[in-house]
């Protein structure tokens, strides 16, 4: 039986999605707290614990910023008119406002017991600016090669704390799809993981999590979020056997058009999954989809591929 819909109706049905949803002031210590819960009992565990304590210094830093938003509102509105992301992570990692946040960042760590931590730390307190932003432009450029893995984590987390404060203080972007559909509009970043929320305007929508600054934009489902295509696309998940079918609260969209794939995280399964946290505690998918031929795009700043 068809179904008449009144003006009304036919008016709201024909809204655009939001194209944003920005994340919350206390993101990294939602963050934390999911990477304590998924740290109980998993091979990981010790590395999950560890990254909560970077989250909740990242959460001590945008609580307390070491400095302000470096982009012009001049600059911002350029930016933002002409369709370009008003933190574009290449400038301003080269530019350098984020070293201050580094730098709070270490002053969070005090007295750590000789071991790989200590020595990581000690490598960080050793080196220069320079050496610091040649750092940072690797691991955002994805040269992991061209940095000690033990550094990514306490660099990735200072350049997120920076840019993920940046983008609160903006005042009411509007921003703009990038060129391409994983493309951060607020930073240029690549996305890190999708997320099909389940509230609000929100509901059923994906959005694509950035990797750097922790914006969410809107990109529809079930299609590539690297060639575009939508044929043949499959799910993977890890869990399916614990499920039943579709219902895995994480799952890998597979795209044999260009053998990538990227993971989401489906709220109405697990309304309590967080893109970076659950990303680091599935690993293993990551294992599997490799020795299968998939490939992964998505970067995650808090880890080395082939650390952990």
């Amino acid at each position: 039986m068809s179904t008449i819909l009144e003006p009304g109706q036919i008016e709201a049905s024909a809204v655009m999605p939001p194209f944003l949803h920005l994340p919350p002031a206390n993101l990294f210590a939602l963050r934390a707290a999911r990477l304590q819960q998924l740290a109980e009992g998993h091979a990981l565990g010790a590395y999950l614990r560890l990254v909560a304590r970077l989250c909740r210094v990242q959460q001590q830093l945008v609580d307390n910023p070491p400095g302000g938003l470096p982009v012009a509102g001049e600059r911002q509105r350029l930016c933002i008119s002409h369709g370009l992301p008003p933190l574009a992570a290449d400038s301003l990692v080269r530019e350098g406002p984020w070293l201050a946040w580094l730098q709070a960042l270490l002053g969070q760590f005090h007295n750590e017991p000789e071991g790989p931590l200590a020595e990581a730390l000690r490598t960080l307190r050793d080196s220069d600016d320079s050496q610091r932003k040649g750092w940072a432009i690797a691991l955002l450029g994805g040269q992991y090669d061209a940095l000690p893995a033990a550094l990514v984590p306490f660099i990735g987390a200072a350049l997120q704390a920076a840019w993920s404060s940046w983008l609160l203080a903006l005042p009411q972007p509007e921003l703009k799809p990038a060129g391409s559909l994983a493309q951060c509009p607020a930073c240029g970043s690549p996305a890190m993981a999708g997320v099909v929320r389940n509230r609000g305007k929100h509901n059923g929508l994906r959005y694509l999590a950035c990797s750097l600054c922790s914006c969410e934009w809107h990109v529809v489902r079930v299609k590539c979020v690297y060639c575009e295509s939508s044929k043949d696309l499959r799910y993977s998940s890890l869990e399916d056997d614990r499920h039943a079918l579709g219902k895995a609260p994480l799952r890998a969209e597979c795209c044999p058009g260009c053998q990538a794939y990227l993971k989401q995280n489906y709220l109405e399964n697990d309304a309590a999954a967080e893109p970076l946290a659950d990303d680091l505690a599935s690993l293993v998918l990551d294992m599997r989809l490799d020795e299968e031929g998939w490939h992964r795009l998505a970067p995650n700043l808090l880890l080395a591929p082939g650390g952990g």
